[in-house]
């Protein structure tokens, strides 16, 4: 069921520094800043909806801040939308990152990262976190669920997390689990839209 490009089984390089720094910048994202209210009580949207205002506000806090990372802060739809997204952004000038988490269009967190998150810049033109995670769903991740009565995890939107035949690629990861069966993993490429590699584990 995977791409030809792909190395189901295979778990990410142990190298691959960024992509590990990604992840721990997902949790910190995604755990300190739920909310207490009810993720149904809000619209949600695809990733896109709220880079605009982020960028604005990470232009603000440094000039020359450009995004990282993103990640889903609440519950995924079927469709590949949230509540909450957080987006991530790094200055050089100031050597520090920021996160902002919003939710209706509004920004409810920003904070700085105690931990040092030196990352590329994504690149522009990605595909939304819908049409990424229709990808995923056709490739492997509609079997997945079926077979194993799977769900939607997480979407990861970065860039070097994870090695594949283009290193520095921006891919979204899409994170599927289940009761008993290994994660499954999906990376879809954000500027083509086609899977690059899955793995379980």
């Amino acid at each position: 069921m995977s791409h030809p490009g792909s190395r189901m089984g295979e778990r990410p390089a142990a190298g691959a520094r960024r992509g590990v720094l990604a992840v721990a910048a997902g949790l910190l994202l995604s755990g300190p800043i739920a909310a207490p209210a009810a993720a149904k009580d809000h619209v949600p949207v695809a990733a896109r909806g709220g880079v605009e205002t982020s960028a604005a506000a990470a232009r603000t806090w440094a000039p020359d801040a450009f995004l990282v990372y993103v990640e889903n802060d609440e519950t995924l739809d079927e469709r590949g939308a949230s509540p909450r997204w957080g987006y991530l952004y790094f200055s050089p000038a100031l050597q520090k990152s920021r996160a902002y988490s919003l939710r209706d269009g509004v920004i409810a967190v920003a904070e700085d990262l105690e931990m040092k998150f030196e990352a590329p810049p994504l690149a522009t033109g990605w595909i939304d976190s819908d049409a990424a995670l229709h990808a995923a769903e056709e490739r492997v991740g509609r079997t997945f669920r079926q077979r194993h009565a799977g769900s939607l995890s997480k979407m990861l939107l970065s860039r070097g997390t994870f090695r594949t035949d283009d290193p520095d690629a921006t891919t979204w990861t899409v994170i599927y689990t289940a009761p008993h069966a290994p994660s499954l993993f999906v990376v879809v490429d954000a500027a083509q839209g086609t899977v690059r590699r899955t793995w379980r584990g």
